[in-house]
């Protein structure tokens, strides 16, 4: 008998519920791919848009430093540079193949350009795994030959291209090269460059761009550097290599800065220190422009651009004449006999001397048990002030400086300049120091005496000055009393052509000196250069008048005879244009060594600026050749002759 067959019951309403639960399923996803597809579909392409997106900032041109004249100082040339673009190159397969296909390609350049090969299979690896849209650069400054050679084949080297960075280069090689400094690559995250906003651009990549690292390229990068460099959008495919160039940003420029130093003093500065340890700087007493800063060893900026190399770096940084140093500016030095000015003009003016007071000199000056030595032993006899420095006398400048007290002493060298720095626009400026009562008990722990005073009166014991100081104060002697701050930057002109004057300040808190006294200063300095027996004779001019001031400081271990080697001076003497600062380290004696090298310097300024008939060079006077510096730590001495 068959069996009835089973049949489940079905209920209606959960049938129905089913279906309608699948057609609002149904309905959802239609909807949300109506909404991606249609209403969202602009801002999901954005999206795209952006995540294919690379950015690369293009190097922006930096501005030139100028000398007065318009001499080129620090400038920018083009390198002409071949690059390969590897997604042009890509083969099909493992890495092995494209790597194979751009050594080939790089062979037939390096043939035809007539240059040895710049890679290796693994700098294009390296290059390749980085997946970067930016092109693989191979050659960098090319010559013309090269250029011209590549140029003519180009057709035949798909993916190669010519392109032109922008270089650093400094035409005059080591000339002020501590004034101007050097350049080095920058920090992406520390380009200057803003959006519409206000906020920084963000980039995935960079080309080279140089930043200051020192001296006036880092003190006025701000200026030089361009604010808007280049910017180039590249659209990448998946695998990160470039598909094609969206959009583009011409590279901005920096502005020019022309300084007040002329070239053709600042060869003739260096040109005395060749040879030397040392540093000379000149500068105008009618506004303080600083016409030579010149500081010796110098090196040679152009060694690090784009970088110097690790040899190099060593070499500079391990030699014992230590020539990154900038003496001219960093140096404290104790200035010898160049500081009597200062004890005399505070005696002065404090009425403790006058110009027709006297004081004899047997060659030695009794302090109770200690015995302070004039450099001429036996003695300048009976002398009035105006003799006292055209001889430099030691025993005049301690009575002077006992009469007046050691307070006028500091008070009158702090009025000229020194103990503070003159801010001259450069990084490591030292202030030097002008000793007292104070800095002597918490440096030595001792109270100040009388024979701290008179190795202040000439320029010994702990005084320090810089060489840039010595200069501002030989300039306030020619100009009878007015102490400028330096001006080193005359004009800085913006990329868009607009030019702001830098005005010449005078300093504050400067000296205020009586004419009657500063005049007979000045005479007793001319008389040191133009009497033949004057302790500067050595730098007199046969058709200028020349006023000076020589030193020699002992330094160093007492007894070891290490000298400091000076002289201040300024001409012409009636209306004065120049005035000089010059250190020779290691010397036999101011007048000796530094004496004939302010006469050479002298005569080229004059003879190459103010086309005055000079005497021809003279050879100068051999010195001992530079040893290691073990440090400036002066001695407590009367000073070896001047």
């Amino acid at each position: 008998m068959a069996r009835d067959r089973f049949i489940p019951e079905i209920h209606v309403w959960r049938l129905a519920f089913l279906w309608l639960a699948m057609l609002a399923c149904f309905g959802a996803l239609t909807l949300r791919l109506w909404n991606l597809q249609v209403a969202q579909s602009t801002e999901y392409q954005r999206r795209l848009a952006k995540q294919s997106l690379r950015s690369v900032r293009l190097p922006g041109i930096r501005g030139r430093v100028l000398d007065r004249n318009g001499v080129r100082l620090a400038d920018n040339r083009p390198s002409y540079c071949v690059s390969l673009y590897l997604e042009e190159l890509r083969k099909a397969g493992n890495v092995q193949r494209t790597v194979d296909n751009v050594m080939e390609a790089l062979y037939r350049i390096a043939e035809t350009m007539d240059r040895p090969l710049p890679l290796r299979p693994q700098d294009v690896r390296l290059h390749l795994g980085r997946r970067t849209p930016l092109p693989l650069v191979a050659w960098r400054d090319l010559d013309e030959t090269a250029v011209a050679r590549f140029i003519e084949h180009a057709g035949e080297f798909p993916g190669a291209e010519l392109t032109v960075e922008p270089v650093r280069v400094y035409p005059q090689t080591n000339l002020a090269c501590h004034l101007l400094g050097y350049v080095g690559r920058a920090d992406l995250e520390k380009l200057p460059d803003a959006a519409a906003d206000g906020e920084p651009e963000k980039y995935h990549y960079y080309l080279p761009e140089m930043a200051g690292k020192s001296g006036l390229e880092k003190r006025l990068d701000g200026v030089l550097r361009a604010h808007a460099g280049g910017k180039l959008e590249i659209q990448v495919d998946v695998a990160g290599f470039k598909f094609d160039e969206v959009s583009s940003r011409a590279p901005g420029h920096g502005g020019d800065v022309t300084l007040a130093l002329d070239a053709r003093i600042q060869r003739a500065a260096e040109a005395v220190l060749a040879g030397q340890r040392g540093a000379a700087v000149v500068i105008d007493p009618r506004n303080g422009d600083v016409l030579a800063l010149a500081s010796a060893p110098g090196f040679d900026p152009n060694d690090f651009v784009p970088a110097v190399s690790a040899a190099i770096w060593n070499r500079l940084l391990h030699d014992p004449t230590r020539p990154l140093y900038n003496r001219a500016t960093g140096g404290e030095y104790a200035p010898g006999s160049t500081f009597k000015p200062v004890t005399l003009l505070a005696a002065l003016h404090a009425g403790a001397v006058a110009a027709d007071t006297r004081f004899t000199c047997p060659g030695y000056f009794d302090l109770g048990s200690a015995r302070f030595r004039c450099w001429q032993h036996w003695g300048h006899g009976s002398i009035d002030l105006q003799a006292a420095i055209r001889y430099s006398c030691n025993v005049y400048l301690f009575h002077s400086a006992l009469a007046a007290g050691p307070e006028a002493v500091q008070a009158m060298a702090r009025a000229v300049g020194f103990g503070r720095k003159t801010d001259v626009c450069l990084d490591f400026e030292r202030a030097g120091l002008v000793p007292d009562d104070a800095w002597k008990r918490a440096a030595r722990r001792d109270g100040w005496r009388d024979g701290d005073t008179c190795n202040l009166a000439i320029g010994q014991g702990a005084l320090l000055v810089t060489p840039i100081q010595l200069a501002m104060y030989a300039a306030t002697l020619a100009n009878g009393g007015t102490l400028w701050k330096p001006r080193l930057v005359r004009q800085i002109a913006s990329a868009g052509g607009a030019a702001n004057e830098i005005a010449a300040e005078p300093a504050p808190n400067g000296p205020r000196w009586e004419p009657q006294h500063v005049r007979v200063v000045r005479e007793g300095m001319r008389d040191a250069v133009n009497q033949p027996d004057g302790s500067g004779k050595r730098a007199m001019l046969p058709n200028v008048v020349v006023a000076a001031k020589t030193g020699t400081a002992e330094y160093g271990v007492k007894g070891a005879g290490r000298k400091m080697t000076w002289m201040i001076a300024f001409a012409p003497f009636e209306e004065p244009r120049y005035a000089v600062a010059l250190l020779v380290e290691d010397g036999v004696s101011g007048g000796t060594t530094a004496a004939p090298r302010m006469k050479q310097l002298l005569a080229q300024t004059f003879r190459e600026v103010d086309g005055l008939d000079m005497p021809p060079v003279e050879p100068l006077p051999s010195v001992p050749p530079p040893t290691p510096d073990p440090g400036a730590a002066p001695a407590v001495a009367a000073e070896e002759p001047a």
